[in-house]
């Protein structure tokens, strides 16, 4: 059922790759800036989220890391 006013496939600009070169350099521009900034996130994720070498609490000082 075709409503009226709809295009077919062949009408799309974008249909079987039929892409514009513009077009595809803004995908691939997009692409490339998420996978930089999800390795930007990553890394200061990594980075600032190291724990404690500290085991225990004040009251209960439990193991001591520390080197003599």
């Amino acid at each position: 059922m075709k409503l009226e006013g709809e295009p077919s496939l062949e009408q799309i600009d974008d249909y079987d790759n039929n892409e514009s070169p513009q077009k595809r350099r803004t995908v691939r521009l997009v692409v490339l800036g998420l996978i930089i900034m999800g390795i930007a996130y990553a890394f200061i994720e990594y980075s600032y989220s190291t724990p404690s070498d500290y085991v225990g609490t004040p009251e209960n000082p439990g193991i001591d890391t520390s080197k003599r």
